[in-house]
């Protein structure tokens, strides 16, 4: 049980420290350019950038309730996978293409340890 707790901590700490200090850079060019580049409208990244924010607080608080953690992974889970693909139809497969699915990676390690710890199945 004591190295479940630690894989998920560590697992869920890295998607902490991945995505939450992105909110900080939203304002700037390159993270204004990615949506214009991927075809989406201009608005689109502060709404995905804070959201995606707010989910990862949401399953590292852990007074946070199953449920609502349920709905942050899926779509953090959703947000990875759509990042793949999006980057695949534009740009072709490159490196870029595969960090989402380390992300995403990290991200089924922290699931898999809470369904463990807490025995949501």
């Amino acid at each position: 049980m004591k190295g479940i707790k630690i894989t998920f901590w560590i697992s869920t700490g890295l998607i902490g420290l991945f995505i939450i200090p992105g909110v900080f850079f939203l304002d700037t060019p390159f993270a204004k350019a990615v949506p214009t580049h991927l075809g989406l409208p201009s608005w689109f990244h502060w709404e995905l950038g804070i959201l995606k924010a707010i989910g990862a607080l949401v399953i590292l608080l852990p007074f946070a309730g199953n449920r609502i953690k349920e709905w942050a992974y899926f779509g953090l889970a959703l947000d990875m996978l759509s990042a793949v693909f999006a980057l695949a139809w534009v740009d072709g497969i490159t490196g870029a293409t595969f960090f989402p699915l380390v992300v995403f990676a990290i991200l089924a390690v922290s699931y898999w340890s809470h369904h463990k710890l807490h025995q949501v199945f």
